[in-house]
């Protein structure tokens, strides 16, 4: 695959960040470290500007090109998550508890590859913001970036992002136009009855049973409640409740997700969900209480601008697919997306562990691959005369 040759060149040093980046991970909006290390990088660039403190941790970096022209926005996620690593490499975690479980080490490299070689050529018109954002899992961190002026604030005009992908070739790319993945909702339900001894339900108001119950009409909403062609994911993921076979509990929690693409869809299962809880808890005996919390908006790449980088990626891979359809997860670079039109894409991360898997592990040769791609994309975007 061509990767830019410059780039390449400086292939070992990128392994040497992300392999120190993935032993010492950072959960949420407290990467101070990680972007420490960044800032350290890009100093060493000799970028234009550095702007830390973004989002608690985030950092904006800002390349000058030569000639006037307009902002290019690259963001990389910096965060990893509280798992307990087991791949025994010399670089694992050294932080129990805390692992770069889904690659987000492997992006924030791949972005300072791409820094580099952009500090040195400048072989582009205008400007390229560098966003180093904490907080993806879980957070938001892009909202608060955005909710904070980044794209006002720094002119930025299009939005560009990568992610690995475990279970696609090593360096192939994929995406789609529109929605690429879901908007995703929390639910919390409490359940409150009146316990009592085992053998005598009769003098008991069972939570157990109205948990029972509430998670088999859940499961109507996806099997009758929407158009099947609708894509719609309603997923139970929690019961607790309970503490010994002979005690009817007084309480039981029920927790789960859903994941749309369509706000009516949405709107739909929230109305539906209310419902549902109400009626369960009155024809039980108990009462119970619905928290829906909505999170993520769906991740919807603007049609022009990944049809442009689709293109770039093809001077980059031989197996890129630019219709690849949807995914149900989520992905907070969907407030940026909100904002401004721009692209999101995978690179195939090879036969690997999955995503969020203690095992998993970013393959460092993908790393020059996706620098190559952001290089790429700004001198096409932005070229120069």
């Amino acid at each position: 695959m061509p990767v830019i040759n410059r780039i390449a060149d400086f292939t070992d040093d990128m392994t040497a960040w992300r392999r120190h980046l993935h032993a010492h991970p950072e959960l949420q909006f407290e990467c101070f470290e990680t972007a420490a290390f960044v800032v350290e990088r890009l100093r060493e660039f000799g970028v234009d500007e550095i702007h830390e403190g973004i989002a608690t941790s985030g950092v904006v970096a800002i390349i000058e090109g030569n000639g006037i022209g307009p902002t290019i926005g690259l963001r990389a996620d910096m965060d990893a998550l509280p798992m307990l690593e087991t791949t025994g490499l010399d670089y694992a975690s050294t932080v129990k508890g805390k692992m770069h479980a889904c690659g987000h080490d492997g992006h924030t490299t791949m972005l300072l590859g791409a820094a580099k070689y952009l500090a040195e050529t400048r072989n582009f018109a205008g400007r390229v913001a560098l966003i180093f954002q904490p907080a993806e899992e879980g957070g938001g961190g892009a909202e608060v970036m955005v909710q904070e002026g980044v794209l006002d604030r720094f002119e930025i005009a299009q939005v560009y992002a990568l992610h690995n992908a475990p279970g696609t070739a090593v360096g192939a790319f994929y995406t789609t136009p529109g929605p690429i993945m879901a908007a995703v909702d929390t639910f919390h339900i409490h359940i409150t009855g009146r316990g009592g001894h085992g053998a005598m339900p009769h003098e008991t108001a069972d939570p157990i049973v109205a948990a029972v119950g509430m998670v088999n009409a859940i499961q109507t909403i996806v099997s009758r409640n929407h158009y099947a062609q609708d894509d719609l994911v309603v997923s139970v993921t929690q019961i607790h409740t309970g503490s010994a076979d002979n005690i009817i509990p007084e309480t039981a929690y029920i927790n789960g997700t859903v994941r749309t693409f369509d706000r009516a869809v949405q709107g739909m299962v929230m109305a539906r969900m209310e419902a549902i809880v109400a009626g369960q808890a009155a024809a039980y005996g108990v009462e119970a209480e619905l928290t829906y919390e909505v999170g993520y908006p769906a991740t919807v790449n603007n049609p022009d601008q990944t049809e442009f980088a689709a293109e770039v990626a093809r001077e980059i891979s031989s197996d890129v697919v630019a219709d690849a359809g949807r995914e149900m997860g989520a992905e907070d670079f969907a407030y940026m997306l909100e904002k401004r039109p721009g692209a999101y894409l995978f690179v195939g991360n090879g036969d690997t562990a999955g995503l969020h898997h203690p095992a998993y592990d970013f393959d460092d040769t993908i790393a020059p691959v996706g620098a190559s791609f952001f290089a790429r994309l700004v001198e096409r975007a932005l070229p120069v005369g």
